[in-house]
């Protein structure tokens, strides 16, 4: 009996030694049966403080949360895989890499078409893609470099596998496929080239590159191929044809110049004259 209640003395002399605030406490009975002695201790109940240990005959006691560790650990690792998890969700991809200023993709015919009608007199290279083509992906360096080397020259990027249904409408059918837009002359010219033919697309840079002023509104798109865009039903983009022109008819309805037409001031005699030379 003696050395259980010594030992629950060393107990609460190390609780009410301890220098860590308490926020809050309670009463908790200790019940020693058999002997008929009953003695209730303060127990110490610390909330929002870090789990508090002591060493008492060689083994070490917890005050909180024995678990704490473990979650912590838990966490941790959790929160590693996940942070390693969106870094390869968002890893970049080739065509987004090497982008200039002056380079940006486009996301639906609307946007395809008001670029191309804002641009003025800039010349607009749009640049159809895909991201499954190796021509593409070589190509796409050398794009980067040469849209660096052209800041006035904006590069406008086409993925062919998200806009698929645009790509037909315009009559893209061969990849990567390259059209050049400038002012009120709309397309100036339009191919295809790869790593080996890259000297067509330098020669169209430095033809249609330099400074210009357009004479009347910038083209853009033209008139058929805006009518196929708005005729497509999987694009969200409306267009309203423009009205063509009709030709105003003759006041004065042709005459058959078959017929010998009399003059008013015709005698008879003249007119016997001209019935026989019609025979």
């Amino acid at each position: 009996m003696a050395e259980v209640i010594s030992k629950t003395s060393l107990f609460i002399g190390a609780c009410g030694n301890h220098h860590h605030r308490v926020d809050d406490f309670s009463l908790s009975p200790v019940s020693f049966g058999g002997f008929g002695l009953k003695k209730s201790f303060s127990c110490l109940k610390l909330k929002n403080q870090k789990p508090l240990r002591s060493e008492f005959h060689g083994k070490q006691i917890v005050f909180g949360d024995a678990q704490d560790e473990s979650f912590r650990r838990s966490f941790r690792s959790s929160a590693i895989t996940a942070q390693t998890t969106l870094r390869i969700g968002t890893a970049q991809k080739w065509w987004e890499k090497g982008l200039k200023e002056n380079m940006r993709e486009i996301s639906s015919a609307q946007e395809l078409v008001d670029s191309l009608t804002n641009a003025g007199d800039k010349l607009v290279v749009v640049d159809f893609f895909s991201p499954g083509c190796g021509g593409c992906k070589a190509l796409h360096p050398k794009i980067c470099q040469l849209a660096e080397m052209n800041p006035d020259v904006q590069f406008l990027q086409v993925n062919y596998e998200e806009h698929k249904s645009m790509c037909y409408s315009l009559g893209v059918h061969v990849l990567p496929f390259f059209r050049f837009y400038r002012g009120s002359q709309g397309r100036v010219c339009s191919f295809s080239c790869t790593n080996a033919t890259i000297k067509k697309f330098r020669d169209a840079l430095a033809k249609h590159g330099p400074d210009r002023c357009s004479l009347g509104p910038t083209k853009g798109l033209e008139e058929k191929e805006l009518v196929a865009l708005a005729a497509n039903k999987e694009l969200n983009f409306t267009y309203t044809p423009k009205p063509v022109p009709v030709e105003k008819e003759a006041a004065t309805p042709k005459s058959n110049p078959s017929l010998p037409v009399p003059l008013p001031s015709m005698s008879a005699n003249d007119e016997k004259t001209l019935v026989s030379a019609g025979r």
